[in-house]
């Protein structure tokens, strides 16, 4: 039986760069980062001090995961910002907007109302992009799904 996730896979161009970015900037805590074996792969992984029990591994595309074509086109794919990863839940959308905003983190979209909550869309240091979203407990129907454009 599933009991839940416990780690994602989060694809990045540079894991210093990234490690950086998800720690200092987003405040998340760094949970590992080691090189497994001699000559191994690194493991870098962070998660939200709340929320223990799911890490996000920071990953560059290539061996033992990908080949080398795979690898290519994935990287192409990150740099290119098409990608998104996820989506992190705030309690104040708006107030935390401001605060990453402030600490260099590039937003995309503003805090706008959805029918899920209130969202705003940035992007990471590699170029994947992330919902910031406040969630409402009941879905509001009346709210504009509106377009959004991740360009």
């Amino acid at each position: 039986m599933i009991t839940g996730l416990g780690l994602a896979t989060i694809w990045v161009l540079d894991q210093d760069s990234a490690k950086e970015f998800f720690t200092d900037k987003l405040g998340l805590e760094l949970r590992n980062d080691m090189t497994l074996g001699e000559g191994g792969m690194r493991w870098v992984t962070v998660g939200a001090k709340d929320q223990p029990e799911l890490d996000l591994t920071l990953m560059i595309p290539g061996p033992p995961s990908l080949d080398a074509e795979s690898a290519e086109q994935l990287k192409a794919l990150i740099a290119k910002g098409v990608l998104g990863a996820g989506a992190f839940t705030t309690d104040d959308c708006v107030a935390e907007h401001r605060a990453l905003a402030a600490k260099g983190v590039e937003f995309v979209h503003e805090p706008q109302r959805r029918p899920y909550g209130i969202e705003a869309i940035f992007r990471d240091d590699s170029g994947n992009w992330y919902s910031l979203t406040q969630p409402f407990e009941t879905l509001d129907e009346s709210a504009d799904w509106g377009s959004v454009s991740r360009d």
